[in-house]
């Protein structure tokens, strides 16, 4: 499988479902708080035109909020 990232923030409730969602399913996933990487940030604007988090990346796919059946399906859940 290849790696799941999730660019996040601290406070975000749907983010925090995500990562419970994915924490629930043996899924690993590289958490990446964009409110304190620039870097990162900025990236996943440009990447997705989006400033909304979470924004969920495997490989070339890209998910945007949180959407349980997108993420199952992407990841064969």
């Amino acid at each position: 499988m290849k790696e799941v990232k999730i660019y996040s923030t601290p406070t975000c409730v749907w983010c925090r479902a995500t990562k419970d969602f994915l924490t629930g399913h043996n899924i690993p996933f590289r958490d990446i708080n964009v409110a304190a990487d620039s870097e990162a940030r900025e990236y996943m604007f440009k990447r997705t035109g989006q400033m909304g988090v979470p924004v969920i990346e495997t490989g070339n796919n890209v998910i945007i909020g949180f959407d349980e059946e997108k993420i199952s399906n992407l990841l064969g859940l």
